[in-house]
């Protein structure tokens, strides 16, 4: 399995949970402008984005929350790659609604919301 993307969470804005709950992740490098930070969960790369963005069926896991991605917009990764930000929808949609975003399987929100803490892992893989 080849890692495309793997980051460290650093900080959880305060209406992070409130976007889980409805299956929606919303990553932000650190540094991001404070406006952001209140529903981003902020993160420091640990392995840069792979050139490539990733295909349906790659593997998108958040500490011990695993899901398939399922569609990806068309400046996903090109955010990704330059600003270290992307909008998670684990929705299962197969085609992406906003061209920022990334779709994954759906997953139980509340181990989401349980996920996202400081020092979780974030592993995009194919």
């Amino acid at each position: 399995m080849s890692v495309l993307l793997k980051t460290r969470v650093t900080a959880i804005g305060p209406e992070v949970a409130d976007l889980a709950e409805g299956g929606v992740v919303i990553l932000f490098a650190d540094g991001s402008p404070p406006e952001l930070a209140e529903v981003s969960v902020l993160h420091l790369t640990e392995q840069e984005p792979s050139e490539d963005a990733p295909q349906k069926g790659a593997s998108i896991t958040l500490g011990p929350v695993s899901a398939t991605i399922t569609a990806v917009g068309s400046t996903a990764w090109s955010k990704v790659r330059e600003m270290g930000h992307v909008v998670i929808s684990f929705n299962g949609a197969t085609e992406a609604e906003r061209p920022g975003e990334v779709c994954a399987s759906e997953v139980d929100t509340g181990a989401l919301v349980a996920a996202l803490t400081p020092g979780a892992v974030i592993t995009i893989a194919a």
